[in-house]
């Protein structure tokens, strides 16, 4: 196997810049969202805005070690890392600090590590590790479950955190088992046992029982009376009926009670503009008097008055939002299609398989962060709290994001031949 001459050759530059574009355009909004008079300069590490461009330059001494080790190693030692992470996820149930009613940092002095963030890369890997070994089959129990077992490890722990938003994302990987074989019938599963829960959480669980007990019965009516069309109708019934009564248990006992008023608020069954519903409310007028143009950088009064909580992290976009307007969001909007089509072009053109299981994690991750942070700032999802990847304060998150791609990066390099 021929080794690269540089730690530069056969990088996608076109990823690297819109990995600093984000950087760019996240620090810019952390110092408007931030701003004072007080603190002018954008290099005052007592502010978010200093101390995020620290976290920026030790994220891109991080990307130079990151291409310098040889590319074999994320694969040859991926069971390790993802090991090694677990571990750390362990300690800080024991050892860490609470912050906002999770137990998910570790903390000395001023500095302040959330491990959740560092466990999507190393499942990402760990995933891809199994995944591709070779006779494995998606079609087969046993793949599916250990696969499963790979992702609800860490997904249970980060869990036990109370840090739900960033559990929630783990889910995002079964989009990697989809390409990789898995049936769509999971997907569409997972898609209308998402529906039960919203629904019995907006109607008495008798009439959905009835609704679903109806549709069975015209299903069997239907289709052929085989014994297997009538015991796979049966199956459904039986498990979207024990999805309506754990929905309870899930709302009342897992969710905290923040959490259980914002998908009321979100649902509309309680109006609550000072309390549970004050974020939404205060980033969608932030987001809509930003108009086509924006109010201009510096100009945002519900950026400047700090109407929005924790607008330089959770709610950065409402930032973008009102000083950029709609097509400031756009640029914004379109750097992260961007640079997933970008992921998922060189996931298709690999030939190591281990690279392409785990671009795809890449894409997975920041998909669903995407998603569900711009959801939350424009109201159309819960608050369930987790950043906007490059864009948000946070040195955990930028590392983390960091890490996650530039392995991806690193691996790509080798593209024109397989690892092994």
């Amino acid at each position: 196997m021929r080794k690269q001459q540089s730690i530069f050759q056969n990088i996608d530059w076109m990823i690297v810049g819109i990995y600093l574009t984000l950087m760019l355009i996240g620090w810019i909004n952390i110092y408007a969202a931030v701003y004072n008079e007080e603190h002018k300069s954008i290099l005052d590490i007592s502010q978010n805005y200093g101390r995020q461009l620290i976290w920026i330059v030790t994220s891109l001494v991080l990307v130079v070690f990151l291409l310098v080790i040889d590319g074999k190693f994320y694969e040859a030692f991926s069971y390790i890392i993802y090991g090694a992470v677990l571990m750390v996820l362990i300690a800080v149930l024991l050892f860490g600090r609470e912050v906002a009613g999770s137990k998910s940092w570790f903390e000395v002095g001023a500095f302040r590590i959330q491990p959740a963030e560092f466990a999507k890369f190393a499942t990402g890997l760990a995933l891809a590790k199994y995944l591709s070994i070779v006779n494995i089959n998606m079609r087969d129990l046993k793949t599916k479950i250990l696969a499963g077992v790979i992702i609800l490890i860490p997904f249970g722990l980060i869990l036990l955190q109370n840090d739900t938003g960033s559990a929630l994302v783990f889910t995002s990987f079964i989009f990697v088992l989809y390409r990789e074989g898995l049936s769509q019938n999971f997907l569409i599963i997972g898609f209308f046992a998402v529906l039960l829960f919203v629904l019995t959480l907006m109607i008495s669980k008798t009439i959905i029982l009835v609704v679903v007990g109806t549709i069975a019965a015209i299903a069997i009516l239907m289709l052929r009376k085989t014994r297997r069309n009538i015991i796979t109708i049966a199956v459904i019934f039986l498990v979207a009926s024990s999805v309506v009564y754990s929905v309870d248990y899930f709302f009342n006992h897992v969710l905290e009670s923040h959490q259980k008023e914002r998908i009321n608020v979100l649902l509309g069954k309680e109006t609550d503009l000072k309390g549970a519903g004050y974020n939404v409310n205060q980033s969608l007028i932030a987001i809509g008097s930003g108009g086509v143009a924006g109010k201009g950088f510096l100009n945002g009064t519900q950026t400047k008055f700090d109407f929005v909580p924790e607008q330089s992290t959770d709610f950065i976009f409402c930032t973008v939002g009102e000083e950029w307007g709609f097509l400031g969001s756009l640029v914004v909007i379109g750097l992260f299609t961007a640079l997933l089509y970008r992921i998922v072009f060189i996931a298709e053109r690999q030939k190591s398989q281990f690279t392409r299981i785990y671009a795809y994690g890449v894409a997975s991750i920041i998909f669903m962060h995407v998603m569900v942070n711009i959801g939350m700032a424009i109201g159309l999802l819960p608050v369930i709290g987790i950043p906007l990847p490059f864009l948000s304060y946070g040195g955990s998150s930028l590392w983390s994001f960091t890490i996650l791609l530039f392995i991806l990066v690193k691996l790509d390099s080798y593209r024109t031949f397989i690892l092994r």
